[in-house]
């Protein structure tokens, strides 16, 4: 235990998270801003958001997607860490269990997904069609350093990446 508050008190491990989850919150987040109709369809295919009546499901492809690149821009600046680290955090604990959701229903559909780490499908990151297992994998590893971002202790590289900054 002590161990791991000494490394986090180099504030490196802060710092790695935030820039890992920044990236990706950023890259994601861009992907669907840039293709809104295709981000529509592919949560619509989860089938767990209403459809009827349509401002519900319309509303959340608009927002969420600037949700992501405004907690990627405050991960990146250091600005309101805190606040951003909890939201992804959030989403990445309704996106997860989504995700294979929507893998674990789509084993044995085709002859080649005889399991969950066989199936390919659109998640809705903007990655297009990917394998479902290690998309979880992705998450959860993003899901650990997310939290790391929000419980760290560390104040070196909590206001920005330059000091002074933010």
């Amino acid at each position: 235990m002590g161990s791991i508050r000494r490394l986090d008190a180099t504030g490196f491990p802060l710092l790695l998270a935030r820039l890992a989850v920044g990236i990706a919150f950023l890259y994601y987040g861009v992907q669907k801003i840039a293709d809104p109709i295709a981000f529509l369809k592919s949560i619509e295919a989860y089938n767990i958001l209403p459809t009827e009546p349509s401002w519900i499901i319309n509303g959340i492809a608009v927002v969420l997607p600037w949700t992501e690149v405004l907690c990627a821009g405050a991960l990146l600046s250091g600005i309101q860490l805190r606040s951003a680290a909890l939201l992804t955090s959030g989403m990445l604990m309704a996106f997860t269990p989504a995700i294979y959701l929507l893998g674990s229903s789509l084993v044995g559909t085709k002859p080649e997904f005889q399991s969950l780490c066989d199936v390919i499908a659109d998640c809705g990151c903007g990655s297009g069609a990917i394998p479902v297992c290690p998309k979880l994998a992705t998450n959860c590893v993003l899901l650990v350093l997310s939290v790391w971002a929000l419980v760290s202790r560390s104040t070196r590289f909590r206001g920005g990446l330059i000091p002074g900054v933010g």
